[in-house]
């Protein structure tokens, strides 16, 4: 038979000499690998799959704080109205705060998310949400109620309820814009809703409306009343329930003490003067107020349906 013949019992041999030379060569591998990843010992991690999905924001190093707002402002704009606020906290409380602007709303509630903010100045929404799933402690307020309304124009005679917006397009923010998010609210079935014409800007959806590019609006009462008397265009279809303004919360990183500090430092006239661009932008130049957790706890809810909140 052939398997008998000399020469190819000599290709056989040569064959097996080889294969367990190569197992060999790979048992010493292998046997490297393990020991120096046992000597490596907790520097061996192992990326999830789901990270792909979000990856997880920067960490900010130990010795530095990150206040950020929601990016309703351009990098040079929210420099002005924040980087001094960031200066004046460093000050008061010995740490180092840095300002940093997100660039887009989907990195900022990312990072968010991901509790990647120490101080943060933004809507009763995302303060809510802060407060119930990552600790964080409200600061200080704009004063008076938070009050969304849905307008159309007066002469517009075939909606009288909010319910009626459903299939009509709205002028407003995208989401997760809390005035928004209030109007949705009202609409539990998913097969009836508006159609958010999305709009930057209180005055843009305004005057969106006015000009007949929306058969609706959603403003801030407050911005209502600025843009006309009387209701001399409009007509209120949806009046929102009452909420607490903007306001800063901290996270668990800045201790109570610190926390204390800010709120001090906040509303005290040297703080009136930092935040005087902040306050003149979105607090009608009124002076912060203390806040509390309890008010702004529940808020978070609006958020619901918003990705990667709950």
């Amino acid at each position: 038979m052939l398997c008998n013949s000399p020469a190819v019992k000599i290709l056989l041999i040569s064959l097996l000499g080889l294969f367990v030379q190569v197992t060999s060569a790979d048992n010493k591998s292998a046997t490297k690998l393990t020991d120096s990843a046992k000597a490596a010992g907790s520097k061996v991690s192992y990326q999830s799959l789901s990270g792909a999905l979000q990856p997880s924001p920067k960490v900010p190093n130990s010795s530095e704080y990150v206040f950020s707002a929601p990016p309703r402002e351009s990098v040079e704009e929210g420099n002005k109205i924040y980087g001094p606020v960031a200066e004046y906290l460093s000050q008061v409380t010995g740490k180092k705060i840095i300002y940093k602007h997100s660039g887009t709303w989907g990195v900022y509630q990312g990072t968010m998310q991901h509790g990647g903010y120490d101080l943060v100045f933004d809507g009763p929404h995302f303060n809510g949400w802060r407060v119930s799933k990552i600790q964080h402690n409200m600061l200080v307020k704009v004063p008076g109620d938070f009050v969304f309304v849905a307008l159309v124009k007066k002469e517009n005679t075939r909606i009288q309820d909010v319910k009626q917006l459903a299939g009509y397009s709205v002028c407003a923010h995208a989401p997760p814009n809390l005035g928004t998010l209030t109007l949705l609210e009202q609409f539990t079935n998913p097969a009836r809703q508006p159609i958010i014409l999305s709009t930057d800007g209180w005055k843009n959806i305004y005057d969106g409306l006015i000009a007949g590019k929306c058969a609706a609006a959603v403003i801030p009462l407050a911005k209502l009343e600025q843009f006309e008397k009387n209701g001399a265009k409009t007509r209120i279809v949806f009046r929102a329930k009452a909420l607490p303004d903007n306001a800063f919360s901290a996270g668990p990183r800045l201790t109570t003490e610190d926390q204390a500090k800010i709120v001090q430092a906040l509303m005290s006239a040297e703080g009136k003067d930092a935040t005087e661009a902040l306050r003149h932008k979105y607090a009608a130049d009124k002076f912060f107020v203390q806040a509390t957790n309890e008010e702004y706890a529940s808020l978070g809810e609006f958020l619901r349906n918003e990705w990667g909140y709950y």
